[in-house]
């Protein structure tokens, strides 16, 4: 398997490696088997976050007899220098570890303060000094953020979304790490489950000599998948590339990620689904989207009461309940038009 140094932290990674929100959604029994045969699969960094519930706890149950072989990453979304010892603190015992080799300020919505001695990159520092981390990173969903801390100097990482319709300027987030010698970790490979083809998303993922892409693996056949097109390593060959220019031309513009920032809903809507499900009816099986409880989650969208926290909390800037209701109108034609078709 590939390994790619992450910047000037002297971190060598695998590529692929495995990113650890979906675990929160499987049982410990099979996180810990899934855990397990991602290592043995090959796999050496496991990415995840004091926010993602159990999926900590789950790693440490499953990985910490190898931990000296492995790379592991965290994150905090706390903004103050007590919250951010609190959460580093806390990720040593559920990780069943003595340091985390990479601490990552978790989607953060302008560049913390190195300057504010109650901030949440000052309480960083001080985790550093007692030896809980060794390197301090960020995440971001804003290019501008992003830009911005890149081009600091505080950081070390950079983890944003990167895939094959991300935008031009998203993409140059890359080459920007690159010359700032900072690692470069790629989310949402495969943009929120839009992309399906894993032979494409990986060769253009290579094409990026320093990018190192964590997939989302909720179950032992995903990480099949992977493990087996790490393998095979394609390339990005003309026929792959014309397939990636067509996905281009058909998923251009905007669309929901599905990060799930925007949530919750002040009614309880599903946004994160909901709000792309013209895409899910068109390019994953349309009839699990035919069932009365699918239905019920689509029309909850006419409770919308139009606060606006949605679209305040969008990283990408989608009018998200203008956008729900476009989508409630797609799916009550899809299906009329389908439902007798199950």
């Amino acid at each position: 398997m590939k390994t790619v140094m992450l910047g000037r932290t002297g971190l060598k990674v695998t590529k692929p490696a495995m990113g650890c929100l979906p675990l929160q959604r499987c049982t410990v029994e099979y996180a810990v088997d899934l855990l397990q045969a991602a290592y043995d699969g090959g796999i050496r960094y496991f990415d995840t976050a004091n926010g993602y519930t159990d999926s900590e706890k789950k790693i440490g149950l499953a990985l910490s007899q190898v931990r000296d072989n492995i790379v592991l990453s965290t994150k905090s979304m706390a903004r103050g220098r007590e919250g951010v010892l609190s959460h580093i603190e806390n990720s040593l015992k559920m990780l069943q570890t003595d340091h985390i080799d990479l601490f990552q300020f978790h989607n953060v919505p302008e560049m913390p303060d190195p300057d504010d001695p109650d901030g949440a990159y000052a309480g960083a520092v001080e985790a550093k000094r007692r030896g809980w981390i060794d390197h301090i990173g960020f995440t971001s969903h804003r290019v501008d953020v992003a830009e911005k801390c890149i081009d600091s100097g505080f950081f070390e990482t950079c983890q944003f979304p990167f895939s094959y319709i991300s935008s031009e300027r998203d993409l140059a987030l890359a080459d920007r790490c690159k010359k700032a010698n900072m690692g470069y970790i790629a989310m949402k490979g495969l943009a929120g489950g839009m992309l399906t083809n894993t032979r494409a998303v990986h060769a253009f993922m290579c094409s990026y000599d320093n990018v190192v892409p964590i997939y989302g693996i909720q179950t032992l056949e995903e990480l099949a998948q992977w493990l087996a097109v790490a393998e095979e390593e394609p390339v990005l060959d003309e026929e792959l590339s014309a397939f990636i220019s067509n996905e281009r031309k058909e998923l251009s513009g905007t669309f929901c990620r599905s990060c799930g920032y925007c949530s919750p809903c002040t009614v309880g809507i599903e946004i994160r689904n909901c709000a792309r499900m013209n895409m899910l009816l068109r390019r994953s099986p349309w009839q699990q989207y035919m069932s009365d409880e699918w239905y019920a989650k689509m029309q909850k969208i006419n409770d919308c009461v139009g606060c606006g926290l949605c679209a305040s909390r969008c990283p990408y800037g989608l009018d998200t309940p203008n956008l729900l209701k476009y989508m409630l109108k797609d799916y009550n034609e899809f299906y009329a038009s389908h439902k007798d078709l199950v």
